[in-house]
């Protein structure tokens, strides 16, 4: 079977789905289907996403499964997180947690520094 085309490929505009069908009893269903967001990423960010699902979120091990480096990372993940709908302010302001965790992580913090900047 073929991957569900998102966009339509004259004017590049979102796709919907029209028929589906039950192969294995042949019953058909017309109406107008919304796909999911995740349909309308691109081949390269899916395989992000299921690389960092499968390293439970963890940038260091993407980092090491990808080969590529913290910065790429982070933009791949705020690539993917715009695509899917938010604005780019919403993916920034994951940013300073994520920092903030990676400075206590790296001992550059102490836990009750780190719990007292999450409060702010």
């Amino acid at each position: 079977m073929h991957k569900v085309l998102s966009q339509c490929p004259v004017c590049s505009n979102p796709l919907t789905v029209q028929r589906l069908k039950c192969q294995s009893c042949q019953t058909v269903i017309e109406n107008d289907f919304k796909l999911s967001k995740f349909e309308y990423l691109s081949s390269d960010q899916l395989y992000f996403i299921e690389t960092f699902i499968r390293c439970r979120g963890s940038i260091k091990e993407v980092e090491k499964e990808l080969g590529i480096s913290y910065p790429t990372v982070r933009a791949k993940l705020d690539e993917v997180i715009i695509s899917l709908g938010f604005s780019p302010k919403e993916a920034k302001q994951a940013k300073p947690t994520h920092d903030l965790l990676d400075a206590l992580e790296k001992g550059e913090i102490s836990a009750d520094e780190a719990i007292s900047q999450l409060k702010k």
